[in-house]
């Protein structure tokens, strides 16, 4: 069987955040046979800043502190993963964006909070704007993830919402085949949200109508699941997207959170950027965010 995702990049700041995605991603990579790229910015407003010069070293060191810490990290858990570290400066979500598309890297996983400070990378708000612009898939890690020994990360449950639209599709075939291949059950979901509807003169019939639409969107990734040999449920809830899926995660232990980027606008759907952005700054759960610009696996 061909390799799914052959090369993961994990930015670090040296916080603790940053070592939260880590060890997600060097558990990821143990377990399917991909290699690892290890990436720290020194940001260059404040390496160009009024600081005197010898506060320029200290920045870069850190920097390469920062890289062989999780390279460490990687060759303790399983010596068989190779292993590249790099420094650059520059903008911080700019050199990983650009790091990860001469280097084809398949999947960004990083935490979703880092350092504050002049010194330091600011690798919460980098984060974000990666996630915004980055062309290929992020999983973005909560630092409470960082509870957990690399040995003990499990991928047992992975929850991918629908909506149906494109995004959702392209995050669906992630999902599936990250599943396969983690031998994971997959759990899809549809929130039905007749908020934008408030006030309307038929609100069962838009309700139903809704419901429908859902059925059909869990439908198609139970045939997707089922094509792969992968175990899956599927369930309808009623309520705010992001919430829904929150408390579905919880009651039912999910590992890994699958979403697109982007999915429907406009009447009767709900937008799933916006939910996406909402869950990942909310959940105790890592979530794979897949933007449609993402290749099909």
């Amino acid at each position: 069987m061909s390799r799914f995702i052959e090369a993961i990049l994990i930015p670090t700041d040296g916080s603790d955040g940053a070592l939260a995605g880590a060890k997600r991603g060097i558990a990821l990579a143990s377990r399917i046979d991909a290699d690892v790229h290890v990436l720290s910015v020194v940001e260059s407003r404040l390496r160009a800043g009024e600081f005197d010069e010898l506060e320029f070293p200290p920045l870069e060191e850190r920097a390469e502190n920062a890289v062989e810490e999780i390279a460490r990290l990687a060759a303790d858990h399983d010596e068989e993963i190779a292993v590249t570290t790099a420094t650059r400066t520059g903008t911080p979500f700019q050199s990983i964006r650009e790091y990860a598309s001469r280097r084809e890297i398949d999947v960004i996983i990083m935490g979703t909070k880092g350092r504050t400070g002049l010194d330091r990378v600011l690798l919460g708000s980098v984060t974000e704007n990666v996630l915004r612009t980055a062309r290929t898939p992020v999983l973005a890690v909560p630092p409470n993830a960082d509870e957990s020994a690399i040995g003990d990360v499990a991928f047992e449950h992975l929850l991918l919402p629908t909506d149906g639209s494109d995004g959702a599709t392209i995050a669906m075939e992630w999902g599936i085949e990250l599943a396969a291949r983690l031998e994971s059950m997959v759990h899809t979901l549809y929130s039905v949200d007749p908020s934008p509807f408030t006030g309307a003169q038929e609100p069962d019939q838009i309700h139903d109508a809704l419901e429908r639409r859902g059925e059909e969107a869990i439908e198609t990734v139970r045939d997707r699941a089922r094509d792969a040999g992968v175990s899956i449920s599927g369930s309808i809830a009623s309520g705010a997207p992001a919430s829904v899926i929150m408390t579905y995660a919880t009651e039912h232990d999910v590992d890994l959170i699958v979403m697109g980027t982007h999915g429907r606008t406009g009447i009767g759907q709900w937008f799933l950027g916006s939910v996406t952005e909402n869950v990942v700054r909310q959940a105790e759960v890592p979530v794979l965010c897949v933007p449609v610009s993402a290749e099909s696996p």
